[in-house]
């Protein structure tokens, strides 16, 4: 038979301390390109809600007395100013509502305007690989 020797008992070795890493995660901003994407998205989003406002406060009759719906029509007057005279009508009309048809053009015409600016701003982005 063989001889079997007996195994040292185990002594606990004691464990490494446990450090923090000495470096900060890194932080990231956003390049040039997409912050000027970011405000594009921004100010054009901020046009557009004008728009839809004005769409719908004439949809619904909205007493242009009151100050919000003044202010909304007054403000997006601008915005839908370029489309008025694009059709042959600028505005259906039932009853009390209204659906004005060159701000529906306006906010279409925007939103194109966008793309192309954003397609634009696009071409300098900095691609990852």
């Amino acid at each position: 038979m063989t001889d079997v020797q007996p195994l040292a008992p185990l002594t606990p070795q004691p464990a490494a301390p446990v450090t923090a890493p000495t470096t900060s995660p890194a932080r990231t901003a956003p390049g040039g390109a997409e912050f000027s994407r970011r405000v594009v998205v921004f100010l054009f989003g901020i046009a557009q809600g004008l728009i839809v406002l004005r769409i719908l406060f004439l949809l619904l009759a909205a007493r242009e007395a009151n100050a919000l719906v003044s202010a909304v029509l007054n403000a997006s007057q601008v915005l839908v100013a370029p489309f008025e005279g694009l059709f042959h009508t600028s505005a259906l009309q039932a009853g009390g509502s209204m659906l004005d048809i060159a701000a529906v053009a306006a906010l279409i015409g925007w939103t194109v305007v966008e793309a192309i600016v954003l397609a634009a701003i696009g071409i300098f982005r900095r691609r990852t690989a």
